[in-house]
């Protein structure tokens, strides 16, 4: 069974400006926004026979609502390469798929503001059902290039094993 600790200093939540995402091992580089976990589970109604005035309610199927993740557009061809791995065009008939490593596990750290791991989510068997390779272009904005990917899932959990971090006193230099 999971521990959990108390940090009685902490009053404040965490901010949502300090993230990270990891997929293959690695940190995704320039992601600057992930949309939020979310999962609902269907209101299942039933009644007893002998009871017409009331209906009982169980849960019944979760779903877990697809993720996406931004990040201004760079050389980088990361999101690129896991799209083409459910539709890549040009690849020839019948090979415009591959469906061998077309899912990916992630990881979304959450920092506190001192830069400490303060909480992470697994997300599982992810893949790529909508990718943006390039935003609206316009000559008279003045704003960076942003891609994104749409992260169908099978859910997510928290990782208990992320402790809460000890976070740090800054003292005042003696005069």
């Amino acid at each position: 069974m999971a521990q959990f600790s108390v940090n009685a200093q902490r009053f404040d939540p965490y901010k949502n400006f300090k993230f990270r995402v990891k997929w293959d091992g690695r940190y995704v580089a320039g992601v600057s926004k992930v949309s939020g976990l979310k999962r609902t589970t269907e209101v299942v109604k039933h009644r007893e026979g002998g009871d017409p005035s009331s209906s009982r309610k169980s849960p019944g199927r979760t779903e877990y609502e697809a993720i996406t993740i931004e990040r201004g557009v760079t050389h980088d061809t990361e999101f690129e390469k896991w799209a083409n791995k459910v539709w890549n065009f040009g690849s020839g008939l019948g090979a415009e798929v591959s469906l061998k490593d077309f899912r990916k596990d992630l990881i979304i750290e959450v920092y506190n503001e001192a830069g400490q791991l303060a909480l992470a989510y697994k997300v599982y068997r992810c893949w790529v059902s909508e990718y943006q390779a390039l935003p609206d272009l316009d000559a008279n904005a003045n704003a960076v290039a942003i891609q994104h990917l749409k992260l169908e899932n099978e859910g997510w959990e928290r990782d208990y094993e992320v402790p809460e971090p000890a976070e740090p006193t800054f003292t005042e230099p003696a005069a």
